[in-house]
């Protein structure tokens, strides 16, 4: 009999309840059981998953380490696939092995290079893959320095976070006085300067943001599988073009994706973001975790999480290429379940023992979560 996987994913996206399901998909005859964490009681994961837990609220890195040992520990977890505190955790990666878990996550090494934008993309430069002309800015007179000679250049300026993921933080910067106009329809990401800049004026502390003009689409996202031998398995573009998507193999935007892949070793699932800087691709961003839409490379015929699964456990799926490319497509909201209100949490004298006792927790849910019908 073929023995079950388990797979832990802690603090992820909504999105990837995906994953979630095609890990259960997968067309081997090995079962895949998946527990999930959160801090949110009504994410939808925590309802996907087999067992589900609350995370521990204001734990440092340090003490989500010794939590995440001994979840896995207790939990018997064969691969953890972490988001929250990937920078710790994977410091750590001979203690896990340790306690009999995989970690699906790049080196500490890989990790470091990419949390920063300026340092990936000074890095990424190094090794010849082109990035868009960027900025970093602290302070409000260096602000209107980069936007004035962006704007000198015939570009309009954008700016977002140093570090940070799922463009949190990115306005695009106007020079339109603010009007009415601006409160009709939905939010836009645009943002008048002089407001910027007052701000910037009144702040206590110094921003870090990363300035750099507007670029345009196609967007295109490689998803890549790469070995802890630096070799990458598979990388398949996802375009996107206003609210149409497709896919591509096309060597202008995989060939850079598999060179920052292979040359930063970044291990297992990556995904790595491309824009247009007039007729030239350019780097947008490099994520060293599996994206959202990872799952929409089924289109292809492509289980991108199982691959990456059998990987980190040692069963190499080798070159994997899509046996086709889907045709274009959207992406629309589903509904999703969530647990059930009303139900107080509950957790055994050994479930508690999981959490380090120098810290103060809130109760977890209780492990009672089912799979959902697929």
């Amino acid at each position: 009999m073929v023995s079950r996987v388990r797979v832990w994913l802690n603090r992820t996206y909504a999105e990837n309840v995906f994953f979630m399901d095609q890990l259960r998909r997968n067309p081997s005859d090995r079962a895949v059981e998946i527990h999930a964490t959160h801090g949110d009681p009504d994410s939808p994961v925590l309802a996907a998953a087999d067992t589900a837990d609350l995370e521990p609220e204001g734990l440092s890195p340090a003490a989500y380490v010794e939590y995440a040992l001994d979840v896995c520990a207790k939990r018997a977890i064969d691969v953890f696939v972490p988001r929250l505190h990937q920078a710790a955790v994977v410091a750590h990666r001979a203690e896990f092995e340790a306690v009999g878990t995989a970690l699906l996550a790049p080196p500490p090494e890989a990790v470091a290079v990419f949390e920063d934008k300026v340092i990936a993309y000074e890095a990424v430069q190094a090794i010849g893959v082109p990035v868009p002309p960027w900025w970093r800015v602290r302070d409000a007179d260096e602000l209107l320095a980069a936007v004035e000679e962006l704007e000198a250049g015939g570009h309009r300026a954008c700016f977002k976070p140093a570090s940070g993921a799922g463009g949190v933080g990115f306005r695009v910067v106007t020079r339109a006085p603010f009007s009415l106009l601006h409160l009709s329809g939905f939010p836009t990401p645009y943002v008048q300067l002089d407001m910027v800049l007052q701000a910037l004026r009144q702040a206590d502390e110094p921003v870090d943001w990363l300035v750099m003009p507007r670029l345009e689409q196609p967007e295109v996202s490689v998803d890549c599988l790469t070995g802890r031998d630096n070799v990458v398995r598979l990388a398949v573009g996802r375009t996107k073009n206003g609210r149409r998507r497709g896919f591509t193999l096309h060597e202008r935007f995989v060939e850079p994706a598999r060179r920052i892949a292979e040359g930063f070793g970044l291990h297992y699932l990556s995904n790595i973001q491309f824009r247009m800087f007039g007729e030239q691709p350019v780097l947008m961003d490099v994520n060293a975790r599996p994206a959202g839409g990872l799952h929409q490379l089924s289109l292809c015929g492509v289980n991108a999480p199982w691959a990456a699964v059998r990987l980190a456990l040692g069963d190499d799926p080798g070159p994997i290429e899509p046996p086709f490319l889907g045709q274009d497509y959207t992406v629309v909201a589903a509904p999703r379940p969530v647990r059930p209100v009303g139900v107080p949490p509950q957790r055994t004298q050994e479930e508690a023992a999981v959490v380090p006792a120098a810290v103060a927790e809130p109760a977890r849910v209780q492990s009672a979560a089912q799979a959902l019908p697929l």
